[in-house]
């Protein structure tokens, strides 16, 4: 059976919508988001606007465009010709999920629709760095399709209305990742997907977890010397390949460990350890804290 990696971590961060919205921008105007390391896309239906991140150039995005960033908890969203610097502007409610930016005398010439979701995996951080801090799509039909029945079902209160919503966004989180064009230039797990030498090892690693990789396996996976495959994998992927094998280990023992349905030497073989022991060892060197414990402190639930 062939595994997808990057739908298996998309799954595990069971992502939920917050909202959608629609919002209109006129005139020159700046806005700051905080946004608590909450999950955000913006969907460009028309005009532009400039987004300016921490740690990454601003980025021009237009009609079309598609934004989504995992991660990034502080950026600027702004007009082409924004006012001057500590300017800022706050988005009044003007309908029904619909909210206006900017002068009320000046015409709209930018409409975005943008939402904010969240992650309920305990471990949603460890799975959002294997991700882009921020992926840009441009002209996806299919992402727009997604993004008007996201915006449809947060604004009805329809029966499976949640789990509408989950399903819709793990779509659209995948279908953003693999056609995002940052995702070719940042390293991430998608970086490595898309790279034909290092995506027989990371489809590998995830398949048989409990099988005692090496970095010679891996390497023999990919069809690459050692060092070769060492530093292609933590270049492109950005973790060294251990690293990111024992993130993915935790992260599966994790919701293992959630469930209670599973023995403590079962979990341990299921992602690599010969004993119960030792699995609780890693564990707690990882999580910072025993199975015992993190089961207490999650409560034992899904």
């Amino acid at each position: 059976m062939t595994i997808d990696p990057l739908a298996e971590i998309v799954t595990l961060l069971q992502p939920s919508a917050s909202y959608s919205k629609l919002i209109e921008y006129a005139g020159r105007w700046r806005l700051h988001r905080k946004v608590e390391g909450q999950p955000v896309f913006f969907a460009v239906l028309e005009g532009e606007c400039r987004i300016v991140s921490p740690a990454r150039p601003p980025i021009i995005v237009r009609k079309g465009d598609f934004v989504l960033s995992p991660s990034t908890n502080d950026h600027v969203v702004e007009s082409i010709d924004a006012p001057p610097h500590g300017v800022t502007t706050m988005p009044t409610e003007v309908g029904e999920g619909r909210f206006r930016v900017g002068q009320a005398d000046e015409p709209v010439t930018l409409r975005m629709q943008v939402g904010l979701c969240s992650f309920a995996s305990p471990d949603a951080a460890l799975l959002v760095s294997l991700l882009p801090t921020m992926i840009v799509a441009s002209g996806e039909p299919r992402l727009a399709l997604l993004l008007q029945l996201v915006a449809d079902e947060t604004r009805h209160s329809r029966p499976g209305r949640e789990v509408v919503l989950e399903r819709l966004l793990e779509v659209l989180l995948i279908e953003a990742l693999r056609c995002g064009a940052d995702t070719l230039s940042i390293p991430s797990l998608s970086r490595g997907l898309a790279d034909d030498r290092l995506v027989s090892a990371l489809r590998s690693m995830h398949a048989r977890p409990a099988h005692g990789w090496t970095v010679v396996d891996l390497a023999a996976e990919a069809g690459m010397s050692r060092s070769a495959f060492f530093a292609r994998f933590t270049r492109v992927v950005g973790h060294p390949p251990m690293d990111y094998l024992l993130a993915w280990r935790m992260a599966l023992a994790k919701r293992l460990l959630r469930t209670r349905k599973v023995a403590m030497d079962h979990i341990a073989a299921q992602v690599g350890y010969g004993s119960a022991s030792t699995f609780s060892t890693a564990f707690a060197r990882h999580v910072g804290m025993s199975p015992t414990q993190y089961i207490r402190t999650v409560g034992g639930v899904q």
